[in-house]
């Protein structure tokens, strides 16, 4: 399985992103994660992005381009799939994620696409903030993440459902839940994406399981 996670901060992309790859034996390819650990490190790629992560802004798209590719070489020759999470965060590294994937015979099979309300995010990223100790969660920060994603993120939601990979899931109840649901439907597709192309899909939304389901 080749899966990209889509979902604003605090919806429990990166848990997610964890327990699938544990799942199905795969990279879990956190760019986030690899981002701060390059910060804390101090390496040259850690200045360049210091700046952007402490405000909340989107790191510059070459840079986080220039990293998946290599994460990408890296869970090809581990046995061909992924989990990514914290990318694509605007339509251009969609665009560019795509073309990558292309070179390396490695698009994904699903966008993964986790659905939470604004209040629900701010209460939970504020929650983490102060259990962690994060210096890039402040509430000013945390607002200004989601208004980005709404903004800039969000818009890639409807590109991946006109290529028939994405499947939408409620990320509001308790997390082991939206696991069953997300491990549940992916389970169910993995037989079927290397089979079925993408022009013969649909997107799946388990929002409304009478709609996925065919029921009106």
């Amino acid at each position: 399985m080749r899966v990209l996670l889509v979902a604003p901060p605090g919806a429990g992309k990166g848990t997610q992103g964890a327990l699938i790859a544990t799942h199905f034996g795969i990279p879990h390819i956190a760019t986030g994660d690899l981002l701060r650990d390059h910060v804390a490190q101090g390496t040259e790629l850690g200045r360049a992005v210091r700046d952007h992560l402490s405000r909340g802004e989107l790191v510059p798209d070459e840079i986080v381009l220039d990293m998946v590719r290599t994460a990408f070489a890296d869970a090809k020759a581990a046995g061909g799939g992924y989990v990514l999470d914290g990318m694509p965060r605007n339509m251009a590294q969609a665009r560019a994620l795509y073309e990558i994937g292309r070179s390396l015979e490695m698009t994904a099979n699903v966008a993964l696409h986790l659905k939470a309300d604004d209040e629900e995010l701010t209460r939970r990223l504020l929650a983490r903030a102060a259990l962690e100790g994060r210096s890039d969660d402040t509430e000013e920060v945390i607002r200004r993440r989601l208004a980005l994603y709404h903004e800039v993120t969000h818009p890639i939601v409807g590109w991946y459902a006109s290529r028939g990979i994405l499947v939408t899931v409620d990320a509001m109840p308790p997390m082991e839940r939206v696991a069953r649901q997300v491990l549940t439907a992916l389970e169910a597709m993995s037989s079927l994406v290397d089979h079925v192309p993408e022009h013969a899909r649909r997107p799946i939304d388990l929002t409304d399981l009478g709609a996925a389901f065919g029921h009106d």
